[in-house]
């Protein structure tokens, strides 16, 4: 297990239209993000439409009430004119050591569980060794490091054959990336989703998505293996309050048994391998 060394925000060209955008964007009143941010509904609006230029300070507070992620924090700074305030530091930097080493950890106590770290683009920076039983098959090109997960999950050639409720683990990984270019729409991104939204759907009869008798929990991925069928409820964490970008675009996601059946396979499968 190691750690393998290596987003569309509001538009406008200052700093007042940006943070008008992600005011609207979090459907705030001019008033009540002023209350919030400790400063009057008049210089608010003047910040907004240009006329006054906010301090440093200002663009922080607002950022930090409108919920703006990490790095489009210093795009809002930089914007106004000021240097960034967060630092982007490598994974394998010295000073990220101890952070790797709790990662590790977190990601050796989830096994025989599956488990993995991803960034913000869902590239995947480490993993445990359990996530082997899920890219069984996988082609080789599409686990080069620092691998896709979304990519490797919808190809053709990656999970998307083996995943017998392909069409609702395709809507909820298709969401999941909506929701982060509504945040980071980097290019990159953009790229991303048209690629995977463009991968044909492998054959099928609807019917093979969840038949369970009742409602399940959460939705579950339905993955083929082995001649059997091991289904898993995922989870996501990321850091709380960060002030690195790096580590501001980590997440852990793990796969956690969703019936006994893949639990004891699990246990049995991955649990001799340890």
């Amino acid at each position: 297990m190691t750690i393998m060394a290596g987003m569309g925000s509001p538009t406008g060209t200052g700093v007042g239209p940006l943070l008008r955008g992600w005011r609207e964007r979090r459907q705030l009143s001019q008033q009540h993000l002023a209350l919030r941010a400790d400063c009057s509904t008049r210089h608010l609006s003047f910040v907004e439409n240009g006329r006054s230029h906010p301090s440093r300070e200002l663009v922080l507070r607002l950022a930090e009430q409108l919920d703006v992620p990490v790095r489009e924090r210093n795009t809002l700074l930089l914007a106004a004119g000021y240097a960034p305030h967060y630092p982007e530091t490598p994974l394998d930097d010295p000073s990220m050591t101890a952070l790797r080493g709790g990662v590790e950890r977190l990601l050796a106590a989830h096994e025989p569980y599956p488990a993995l770290v991803g960034d913000g683009e869902f590239r995947v920076l480490a993993a445990n060794g359990a996530l082997a039983l899920l890219l069984d098959g996988v082609a080789p090109h599409l686990l080069r490091p620092p691998f896709n997960a979304v990519r490797t999950a919808l190809h053709p050639d990656g999970l998307a054959p083996r995943i017998v409720n392909h069409r609702q683990w395709r809507g909820h990984l298709l969401e999941r990336l909506d929701r982060q270019l509504e945040l980071v729409g980097t290019e990159s991104l953009r790229r991303l989703r048209a690629e995977v939204g463009g991968y044909p759907e492998p054959a099928g009869d609807p019917a093979e998505d969840i038949t369970e008798t009742g409602r399940p929990v959460a939705l579950p991925l339905r993955l083929r293996h082995d001649g059997r069928v091991l289904s898993f409820l995922s989870t996501v964490t990321t850091f709380g309050a960060p002030l690195d970008l790096t580590v501001s675009e980590l997440a852990l996601e793990t796969f956690l048994p969703a019936d006994a059946e893949t639990d004891r396979f699990l246990r049995s499968a991955v649990g001799q391998e340890h």
